[in-house]
Order: structure tokens, then C-alpha cells, then sequence
């Protein structure tokens, strides 16, 4: 299995306590939308977590959904810009 390694992490914040992680590639993006997302179920959402489970794949370009993520992240409010 391809894990879809990201050119660059993607910051976000999770949890009550807003803690920040480090997403490195497409299976801990797919690992952070199917667990604790605030806007689960999202159009934004499911683009994303469709791109990720895809780039596992090999079947898109990582850094494609690695954008798609950004854009999810931005939405639910946990990206740290």
C-alpha cells in the first residue's frame, strides 16, 4: 500500500485542547477525517477523504489530495495557517 507522502506536512489542530499535528501523507489525512473531524459529512469533507483514500491508491498525485485536505481543514476550522 502507497501512503501518499505530501511535498510538505499540513498543520492542524485536533482535540479539545487544539493540539497540533503534523500530517505527513494520505493515510494520516484518511486516519484524521474518518476520526474526529468537526464537519464530517461535509461536501468539502468527502472530496477530501475521496482524494486521500485515492492517493493511497496511487491512483491521484498526493499533493492533489493533500490540496484537498488543506481545503477540508480550512473549512472545519482546524487548519493552522
Amino acid at each position: 500500500m502507497i501512503q501518499g507522502w505530501f511535498s510538505r506536512p499540513v498543520e492542524v489542530a485536533v482535540g479539545l485542547s487544539g493540539s497540533i499535528r503534523h500530517i505527513s501523507n494520505a493515510e494520516q489525512a484518511v486516519e484524521l477525517l474518518t476520526g474526529q473531524w468537526r464537519d464530517a459529512g461535509s461536501a468539502l469533507h468527502g472530496a477530501a477523504l475521496r482524494a486521500c483514500r485515492r492517493a493511497i491508491r496511487g491512483d491521484v498525485a498526493a499533493d492533489n489530495a493533500r490540496e484537498a485536505f488543506v481545503v477540508a481543514a480550512r473549512e472545519a476550522h482546524v487548519l493552522v495557517e
